[in-house]
């Protein structure tokens, strides 16, 4: 415990406690003082400069002296930003996304700008970063971090896929091949994507199912050699990725019913975003150019302006 100290002669609001514990009438510091004195004026001042105070005129509140809003100062930040971007926002405008990749300046611009243009459009479906995005089906939207690409990687191709859209087509094969013929096709595909296509030809185990395949339509589309045509959009049934399903009762249910071929069917379809109107030709190059940087993208000769 601290001593106790002399009180006599100072002055008290009249409480006591105990006999001894008294409530003095001192004053607060002066600098105390000096300070709430001063929170007090600003308080005053902020509130008169900026919109603060609800009044009854038509706009419901009282505006402020200083005629600051949030609109106007997001404005001015966005005509900052849009002075620094201008310069290339207008050498772009008239440029290929073959020519956005062979200029080095350009490349880095877009891809930090297409962040924000691929979060807003395309992440939904194909995943943060372009990972892809899995349903019941198998995967819902591709991955776009990989080199696989049922319509072509290069950049002039992803741009046609972001311009145009893409819709997958395969024809329902329940009622043309039987359960069984079904059933033997889907081991060969699989076999295929285990082994190789020349493994999965010499095993005698997926015989029937190689029959099956080269005598139905399936090579019209997926070719002799399994390995897809780009101009179709059919997949590679060599490799061991896959756009749905890749177990045996997933490719059956594939052969089955199809893509984009019925309410059984797979659907595997990617919106046409110059035809929804949202975005302008220069934000479709620079998604594409985004999308090719992921590091799929296939190689190509740098093209002309």
């Amino acid at each position: 415990m601290s001593d106790k100290h002399d009180a006599s002669g100072v002055t008290t609001t009249g409480h006591v406690w105990d006999d001894d514990l008294g409530d003095f009438t001192n004053q607060p510091p002066k600098w105390w003082m000096l300070g709430l004195t001063a929170s007090a004026i600003w308080c005053v001042v902020y509130c008169l400069f900026y919109p603060s105070i609800p009044v009854s005129n038509a706009h419901g509140f009282f505006k402020g002296i200083g005629g600051w809003t949030a609109i106007t100062e997001m404005e001015a930040d966005k005509s900052v930003v849009d002075d620094v971007r201008g310069k290339y926002e207008a050498k772009l405008k008239d440029m290929t996304p073959a020519a956005i990749l062979a200029d080095s300046e350009l490349t880095e611009y877009v891809t930090r700008s297409g962040k924000v243009l691929f979060g807003d459009n395309c992440a939904a479906c194909h995943g943060t970063n372009g990972v892809g995005t899995v349903d019941k089906q198998g995967l819902f939207a591709p991955i776009l971090r990989d080199d696989d690409w049922l319509y072509g990687g290069k950049i002039d191709d992803i741009h046609t896929s972001i311009v145009g859209g893409r819709q997958g087509v395969m024809t329902p094969h329940k009622g043309v091949l039987s359960d069984k013929q079904i059933d033997d096709v889907a081991q060969y595909v699989k076999a295929m994507s285990e082994e190789g296509k020349d493994k999965a030809d010499a095993d005698s185990a997926v015989a029937a199912g190689k029959k099956v395949f080269m005598e139905s339509d399936c090579t019209a589309c997926h070719g002799a050699d399994a390995k897809g045509m780009q101009a179709m959009g059919s997949a590679n049934l060599t490799d061991k990725v896959w756009r749905f399903d890749g177990s045996v009762e997933g490719i059956k249910k594939t052969v089955a019913y199809g893509v984009n071929a019925g309410p059984d069917a797979r659907i595997a379809v990617m919106p046409s975003f110059k035809a929804a109107g949202k975005l302008s030709d220069a934000e479709l190059k620079k998604l594409a150019v985004y999308v090719y940087k992921f590091g799929g993208g296939q190689a190509d000769a740098p093209v002309a302006k």
